[in-house]
C-alpha cells in the first residue's frame, strides 16, 4: 500500500508541470479606444501571472502572458484606435508563456492590472495606454467683452469594458445612460445661449479622476453625471439628484491645497501669487473654502430644480437632494450634480429606462431644470444673463409659437416687443427676444 501511493506521488509530479502548462487560456481581446487613450482588455481563463516591457524605434508594448495558450484570431480584432497600429503575437523565450505584441503608433505610457470576473466577465487583464505627456506653454487668455454660452457638462456613466449596472433582462446601465446623454446634449444645444459638452462621446471608458478634469478644461458652468441605480432586490426603485457630501468636498480641498502648482486652476492670477509664498498658505485655504462652498451652495440650488423637474416625469426614490461620496462629483470649483434615472434592477424601470420615450421625457425634465435655473441665476458675461440682447433669424419652418417655446417666452411677449400685429413672422425676417 505505501508503495503504492509513493509510485502515485511520482505520477502526479510528473503531471503537475503539464497542468500548469495548460493552466491558462487567452479567449479573446477587446479595443476601447477613447479620443485621447485607448483601454485593450485580454479576456483570460483564470488570473495571470504577466511581465510587460516597452521597446521604441519602432514603438511597441509587448506583453508576456505565463502559462498561456492563445485561442483568438489576432486578425479578427476590431481596432480604431489613434495609437494602437496593431495586435500580434512574439516568440517567447519560454514555451508556456504567450508573447503579445502591442505596435503602437507613438510613444505612450502604459498602466495594467487584472480584473476579477464580473458579469457579463470573465478574468481579465487590462491595458491603459495615452500618449506622453508634452510639455505645455502657459498662455494667458486676454479678456473679452464678447458674450459667452453657458456650457454644461453631461458625463455619461460608465463606457467601454465597464458597463455599469446590469438589468434583469440584460440592460447595460452604460447604453441607457449615454442614450439619455445625446438626448439632453441635443436639448441644451438647441437652446440658444446653452452649449453642451460630453465628457465621453462613445461608448469607451473614461477615468473618473479624468472626467472632472475634461469639465474644468471646457470651463464648465455646470457637471451633470447621468447614471442608473440599481439593488441587490428588484424592488426599489425611482430616481434620485445627488450632491457632493460635505465631508468629500473637504477631503478634495485638501488635495487641492497640498497641490500647490494648482491652486491657479482654481484662484486664477491670486493662485500664481499664493504658490509661491508658504506664509500665505492659509490665505489659499481661505479661499479655495469660498470657492468650493460657492460651488456647493449652487449644486444643492440646481439639484433641488432638478428634483422637481424629474418628479413629473417619473417616481422618485429621493424627494430631496441627497449628499453622497461620489469621485466624480469631486471638483471642488464646479457645480456637480449626480442624477440616478432610476433603478435599472427593478424590471419595471429597467423596460421603462430602455424606452425612448421615456428617455426623452428624462432628458426633457433635466433640460428644463437647467433652464430654470440659469434663467435666473446666469453669470453675468452670458447671453442667457442678457437676454434682452438676444435675437432671433425666421428659418423655414418657424413659426412664432415655435419660437417662443424655444426661448421659454410668451408669444405675446414676442409680439410686444416687435411690434407685430399678427401671429405670421416672414423667412428671413429677424425678432427681438424679450426677457422673462
Amino acid at each position: 500500500m505505501n508503495q503504492m501511493t509513493r509510485l502515485l506521488s511520482i505520477a502526479l509530479l510528473f503531471l503537475l508541470p503539464l497542468q500548469v502548462i495548460a493552466a491558462n487560456t487567452l479567449k479573446g481581446i477587446r479595443v476601447w479606444a477613447a479620443p485621447e487613450s485607448t483601454r485593450i482588455v485580454l479576456d483570460l481563463g483564470t488570473k495571470v501571472k504577466y511581465k510587460h516591457f516597452t521597446l521604441s524605434k519602432p514603438n511597441r508594448l509587448v506583453v508576456d502572458l505565463e502559462n498561456t495558450k492563445l485561442k483568438v484570431d489576432l486578425k479578427k480584432i476590431k481596432n480604431s484606435s489613434k495609437l494602437l497600429k496593431r495586435i500580434r503575437l512574439s516568440k517567447s523565450p519560454k514555451k508556456s508563456t504567450a508573447r503579445i505584441v502591442l505596435d503602437l503608433n507613438q510613444a505612450v505610457k502604459s498602466k495594467l492590472f487584472s480584473l476579477p470576473p464580473t458579469a457579463p466577465y470573465g478574468h481579465r487583464l487590462v491595458v491603459d495606454i495615452e500618449p506622453l505627456a508634452k510639455s505645455k506653454s502657459h498662455i494667458v487668455k486676454q479678456p473679452t467683452r464678447k458674450l459667452r454660452n453657458i456650457i454644461v457638462a453631461i458625463d455619461a456613466g460608465h463606457g467601454g469594458d465597464d458597463p455599469g449596472s446590469i438589468g434583469p433582462a440584460g440592460t447595460f446601465e452604460k447604453k441607457v445612460v449615454f442614450e439619455i446623454a445625446n438626448r439632453l446634449k441635443k436639448l441644451i444645444d438647441a437652446t440658444p445661449g446653452m452649449t453642451a459638452y460630453m465628457t465621453r462621446k462613445g461608448d469607451y471608458f473614461v477615468n473618473i479622476n479624468r472626467r472632472s478634469e475634461l469639465a474644468r478644461k471646457k470651463k464648465v458652468d455646470l457637471l451633470i453625471s447621468i447614471h442608473a441605480d440599481a439593488f441587490t432586490s428588484p424592488q426599489p426603485r425611482g430616481a434620485s439628484v445627488w450632491v457632493l457630501s460635505k465631508g468629500r468636498a473637504k477631503s478634495e480641498m485638501g488635495r487641492w491645497l497640498e497641490q500647490k502648482e494648482r491652486h491657479s486652476e482654481l484662484l486664477g492670477g491670486a493662485g500664481g501669487i499664493i504658490q509661491g509664498n508658504d506664509s500665505e498658505q492659509y490665505l489659499a485655504m481661505t479661499l479655495i473654502d469660498m470657492v468650493s462652498d460657492k460651488s456647493m451652495a449652487l449644486s444643492h440650488t440646481i439639484a433641488s430644480q432638478l428634483v422637481s423637474e424629474v418628479g413629473k416625469v417619473t417616481k422618485l426614490h429621493k424627494k430631496h437632494p441627497e449628499s453622497g461620496n461620489f469621485g466624480v462629483l469631486k471638483s471642488p470649483d464646479i457645480p456637480s450634480i449626480l442624477v440616478e434615472t432610476g433603478f435599472i434592477s427593478n424590471p419595471r424601470e429597467e423596460k421603462l429606462l430602455r424606452s425612448s420615450s421615456h428617455q426623452k421625457k428624462l432628458a426633457k425634465a433635466l433640460h428644463k431644470g437647467v433652464l430654470k435655473y440659469f434663467k435666473q441665476h446666469a453669470p453675468s458675461d452670458t447671453l442667457l444673463a442678457n437676454q434682452k440682447n438676444m435675437k432671433h433669424k425666421v428659418v423655414r419652418g418657424d413659426s412664432l409659437s415655435k419660437i417662443a417655446k424655444r426661448y421659454q417666452v410668451s408669444v405675446s411677449s414676442i409680439k410686444k416687443v416687435n411690434n407685430l400685429k399678427s401671429n405670421v413672422v416672414r423667412l428671413g425676417q429677424t425678432l427681438k427676444i424679450p426677457t422673462r
